[in-house]
C-alpha cells in the first residue's frame, strides 16, 4: 500500500475487509464487539478490539517495512524482563508478530488501560517521573539491544538556510498556483514568509557540524503523549516501537521535551526543565550535549517542512494543525533561544 493509497482511505474502516483474517491469523476469537478505532495514532492505524480471549490493540502498518516491526516488537520481552512497562506483542499461527494480508501488514498487542495525557496536563513529580521513565529506557536498551551500536557515532545533516528558503519558495509557489485555496493554503503561505525572514535573521546559528555531540545508542524514536498510558499516577505502558534505532540520547530527550511541552505555541518551561532533571536523575547528560541536542532541534525545526510534504505531495492533511501548532512555537522559541537552552539544559 502506498502512502497516497492509505491517505485515501477512511482510516477507520480500513480494518473491515481483513478483520476475518486477522483474527484468525491471531488466532483471537469470536469479535464480541465492533472494532473501536483509536484516533490518536497519526502514523499508523489502530484499533481495540474485543473478543471471546481478551481485549487487543490491533495496528496496521503503514509507514514502516514489516521486517522492521518485527525486529522492533521482538525487543520488546526482554525490556518488559529489565522493568520496562511495555505491551505484549501476540504471535499468529505462523509464529510471526506480523500478519502480512494482501500487502497489508498488521500486529496485534496485549490490550493495557490506561489515559494519554498532555504533557501540560502533568503534575511536575509526574513530569520528573516522565523523564526517569525515558533514562530507564535507553538504559534497557543498551542492556537488551536489538543490534550492535555502531562505533561511528550517527550523523545529523545540518540543512542550509539557502536550500531551507528555496523549499519555502516552491510551496509558496504550489499555494499561488491553485485555483480556489483554502484557509489553510492562505495561512502556508503566510507562514512561508515568514520562515523566510526568520531564515535570514538567524542563519548564521545553525549548528556546527553534522555529528551531534554526546553519548547515542537505541532510542525509542516517538516518545510523547500519543504512545504513553498513564494509570494511577505512574506509566502503565509506553505504545508504539516503530521509530526504535541508533540516535544521539540527547537528539531523543529534547525532542521529547519539545512534542510533550511545546504547547500552544509556547513552551512549558518549568515542566521542561522537570523533565530534563528527571531524565539526569538516572543518566547525567552534560549540560552542553544537551544544549548542542537542542539548538539541532531548533534548526530542523526552522528548516523543516515534512507536514506541508504530507498535505500537498501525498494528499494527506492529517498534519495541517501541527503544522499550524509548530511554526506558532517555532517562532515563540526563535524569540527565546537562551531561555529554552537554560530549560533544556536542566
Amino acid at each position: 500500500m502506498t502512502a497516497l493509497d492509505a491517505a485515501n482511505e477512511v482510516p477507520e474502516n480500513a480494518l473491515d475487509r481483513d478483520l476475518a483474517a486477522v483474527t484468525h491469523a491471531f488466532d483471537l476469537g469470536e469479535i464480541t464487539e465492533a472494532p473501536q478505532y483509536l484516533a490518536d495514532g497519526l502514523m499508523n492505524r489502530n484499533w481495540r478490539i474485543s473478543t471471546s480471549r481478551g481485549c487487543f490493540a490491533v495496528k496496521q502498518i503503514i509507514d514502516v517495512p514489516p521486517g522492521t516491526v518485527r525486529r522492533n516488537l521482538g525487543t520488546l520481552s526482554a525490556l518488559a524482563t529489565d522493568g520496562i512497562p511495555v505491551c505484549t506483542p501476540l504471535v499468529n499461527t505462523s509464529g510471526d508478530t506480523v500478519a502480512e494480508i494482501d500487502g497489508r501488514g498488521y500486529c496485534v498487542i496485549e490490550w493495557v488501560d490506561g489515559a494519554h495525557v498532555r504533557g501540560s496536563d502533568l503534575p511536575l513529580d509526574q513530569v520528573a517521573l516522565l523523564g526517569e521513565q525515558l533514562a530507564r529506557i535507553h538504559r534497557a536498551l543498551a542492556e537488551n539491544a536489538p543490534a550492535p551500536v555502531p562505533a561511528v557515532p550517527p550523523v545529523a545533516e545540518v540543512t542550509g538556510a539557502a536550500k531551507a528558503v528555496a523549499a519555502a519558495d516552491r510551496y509558496l509557489a504550489t499555494v499561488t498556483a491553485l485555483d480556489d485555496p483554502t484557509a489553510f493554503d492562505r495561512s502556508v503561505a503566510e507562514a512561508m514568509e515568514a520562515r523566510k525572514q526568520l531564515l535570514g535573521k538567524y542563519g548564521d546559528l545553525h549548528p556546527l557540524g553534522e555529528v551531534p555531540a554526546g553519548p547515542y545508542g537505541w532510542t525509542h524514536g516517538d516518545f510523547q503523549y500519543r504512545n504513553i498510558l498513564w494509570r494511577q499516577g505512574h506509566v502503565a505502558a509506553v505504545l508504539d516501537w516503530d521509530r526504535l534505532r541508533v540516535r544521539p540520547y540527547a537528539e531523543e530527550v529534547t525532542r521529547t521535551a519539545q512534542v510533550q511541552f511545546g504547547v500552544e505555541g509556547r513552551f512549558d518551561l518549568e515542566r521542561v526543565s522537570a523533565f530534563v532533571s528527571g531524565y539526569r536523575r538516572v543518566i547525567d547528560l552534560s549540560a552542553e550535549d544537551l544544549a548542542d541536542g537542542v539548538r539541532r532541534l531548533w534548526w530542523k525545526r526552522m528548516t523543516d517542512f515534512w507536514q506541508l510534504c504530507f498535505h500537498y505531495k501525498r494528499g494527506d492533511d492529517s498534519f495541517d494543525d501541527l503544522f499550524l501548532d509548530d511554526e506558532a512555537l517555532l517562532h515563540w522559541w526563535t524569540g527565546r533561544l537562551d531561555e529554552v537552552q537554560v530549560a533544556m539544559t536542566g
